[in-house]
């Protein structure tokens, strides 16, 4: 179905990429679950499909879904989001250099670090709040620059369009992970980025039953390059997860207005508790970063991260009173997760380096979900004592 581009954010999620099952009509497009295709003849394939490592319908209505919500051309899905991450690195030769957001997800702190440098590439973590450190990172070999914002698990804010123009100076690409704003609070293809990076395992997906990654981009080169490397590493999801994923992004918009309308309550309520040290969040006037969340995000999403009055003793009471907030892993479902980054996905990030972020014994993550507010703040109120 062709959707027009001025299209609303809703329109596009439930139909863009989508039409109806030319067999049958069915209003989902189906689970092409099988592996290869019949040919005509050999070399002379039916339509575009040859092997479903290559491509695959239920896959091919995800990407163009994709890039329909992040304004793109282009989108390829993984089986990961780190997956996806990797994908870009393999942009790289050895003796390249990247210039590294110093406050990123552990995974992909792990995978730059101890997976892509070993190889040859050259990384320089940089605070890139810090415009001046920024630009002093930047070498005549700089390839890449790669930004998360609001980044896990301090939320700093990186303004996307200055990070921008200072790559540019040295013909850097750019690649932001947009996994904690989602495609529907913000588009850093409308602020200079090359590649756009997601997790689809979060706030896309939404509904912590699938794992999987998306790229999107608007250049043809950077986007045969990345089919290129999507092609011979096999890194993509199973048709079961592209159908799942989707089912969510037809919800993205209603999801993500809760989840912004939840945690603004949450992080207001917490910001005046006296056994609460610090709030960060966006939305809050006392985020250091909180003009550039208001010029570049539609919305100030649904991550919340405190830092707890006391030590690790409080923090480990917290998590194990919570009722409604569960214990665990990964963000951006439609139920509320908590947890600590220092010993749960930050862990892999070194010591000295967590120090320096701030990603303390008393910090404390929250992906606030959909459930009635009211209720989430009455558990946080017990556990927190």
């Amino acid at each position: 179905m062709h959707i027009d581009e001025n299209a609303g954010f809703g329109t596009k999620a439930i139909h863009a990429g989508q039409s109806p099952d030319p067999a049958t009509g069915a209003i989902c497009t189906p689970i092409y679950q099988t592996s290869t295709y019949v040919q005509k003849s050999p070399g002379v394939i039916v339509g575009e499909y040859d092997y479903s490592r290559a491509a695959n319908p239920t896959r091919t209505a995800l990407e163009a879904n994709l890039a329909a919500l992040e304004g793109g051309r282009h989108g390829l899905v993984y089986s990961s989001g780190v997956a996806a991450t990797g994908a870009v690195l393999h942009l790289l030769k050895a003796g390249d250099h990247v210039v590294l957001c110093d406050d990123v997800y552990g995974g992909t702190n792990r995978i730059f670090h101890r997976v892509f440098q070993q190889l040859g590439i050259d990384i320089t973590l940089v605070d890139m709040t810090d415009h001046d450190a920024t630009k002093a990172a930047m070498r005549d070999n700089t390839k890449l620059m790669w930004i998360e914002t609001p980044t896990n698990p301090t939320l700093k804010v990186i303004d996307i369009a200055a990070m921008a123009e200072i790559a540019k100076t040295k013909n850097a690409m750019v690649a932001v992970d947009n996994t904690f704003c989602s495609p529907y609070l913000q588009n850093p293809l409308q602020h200079g980025a090359d590649i756009v990076c997601h997790s689809l395992t979060k706030y896309l997906g939404g509904h912590s039953d699938g794992i999987g990654g998306a790229l999107i981009v608007n250049d043809d080169e950077i986007h045969k390059n990345l089919k290129f490397i999507q092609l011979s590493e096999g890194a993509v999801p199973g048709i079961q997860e592209c159908f799942l994923f989707l089912r969510s992004t037809k919800t993205l918009h209603v999801r993500m207005d809760r989840h912004c309308e939840n945690a603004a309550k949450v992080a207001a309520y917490l910001e005046a508790h006296d056994k609460v040290e610090r709030v960060i969040y966006p939305g809050l006037p006392s985020h250091p970063q909180h003009a550039i969340a208001a010029k570049q995000m539609r919305g100030f999403g649904g991550m919340v991260t405190i830092y707890l009055k006391g030590g690790l003793g409080e923090s480990r009471k917290m998590l194990e009173t919570v009722k409604i907030f569960a214990l665990a892993e990964s963000l951006g479902g439609v139920e509320s997760l908590i947890e600590h980054p220092a010993i749960m996905t930050h862990a892999s990030v070194p010591a000295d380096q967590r120090a320096k972020l701030g990603i303390a014994d008393n910090l404390v993550r929250l992906s606030v979900g959909i459930e009635d507010v009211n209720d989430l703040i009455a558990d946080l109120e017990t556990a927190i004592g």
